[in-house]
């Protein structure tokens, strides 16, 4: 055990993220966003900050209770439907769509790629993304994702390796990873987690009401809102495995 890492984490400190302006939110699929940080999203845009979503698939086999009524290329055009519609309930009206295929069927490299094109255009200050560290995640398109945000962070603000690319850098400052078990980070959402559950109720095709999964779902995320809230001495928070640049290069005692 490094005895001095306490006092490098005092120096370096993960940073605060409410302190930025442009957010960007990565979901691997349509209904991820409003899972692991839907509340945030609507805290900060009510705050008047520049909010993106960035769809990375098309979810067109994210469900078995109408996998005999429509085809996959109609559920994903149903699911872009209710994003849009979910994203506008957390008061997001950029919304954008990669359309890659559900299950991994695709090229690592053509994701990787594609999301970085993203994040140039945009050049948000924060870019949330599922956490590719989780030991339980198996999911190959949420591991896709964190994984390419994960890659991506040094990248994006050197000038050389993003001109390769055909790509403009910018000065990410920050990534913040959702759907985690190493939370050091929260931020407060008082008073929005109501939108965040309206927001998901938008994915009818995934969380019928009624239903018991989506029930238990629901519960869920309400339970962690006020446990995170704990956190802050407040109502509702949700919570989130920052890095900043400084952390994601040979400093792991930073972290």
């Amino acid at each position: 055990m490094m005895f001095s890492a306490p006092l490098i984490r005092r120096f370096v400190p993960v940073p605060d993220l409410s302190q930025y302006q442009r957010y960007l939110f990565i979901g691997p699929h349509p209904d991820d966003i409003e899972i692991g940080a839907g509340a945030s999203a609507v805290a900060l845009a009510a705050a008047g900050k520049d909010v993106c979503f960035l769809v990375c698939t098309d979810g067109r086999y994210g469900t078995d209770h109408l996998a005999a009524e429509l085809e996959p290329e109609q559920l994903a055009a149903l699911r872009r439907l209710e994003a849009i519609d979910s994203a506008r309930e957390l008061g997001v009206s950029d919304v954008r769509f990669l359309e890659f295929c559900d299950g991994g069927f695709y090229d690592y490299s053509d994701l990787k790629n594609a999301i970085a094109a993203v994040m140039a255009d945009f050049q948000p200050d924060v870019v949330f993304a599922p956490d590719p560290a989780v030991r339980s995640e198996s999911h190959v398109d949420h591991l896709n994702c964190g994984r390419a945000v994960k890659e991506l962070l040094q990248f994006v603000g050197n000038p050389g390796i993003m001109a390769r690319m055909g790509l403009n850098a910018f000065p990410l400052q920050a990534a913040a990873y959702y759907m985690t078990c190493n939370t050091n980070r929260y931020l407060r959402t008082d008073g929005f987690l109501p939108l965040q559950l309206a927001a998901l109720r938008c994915h009818a095709s995934q969380y019928p009401m009624g239903d018991p999964a989506t029930d238990a779902l629901l519960l869920y995320l309400k339970m962690l809102a006020h446990d995170a809230g704990l956190h802050l001495f407040c109502r509702t928070a949700e919570g989130f495995r920052v890095e900043g640049m400084i952390h994601t290069h040979c400093l792991p005692e930073a972290k």
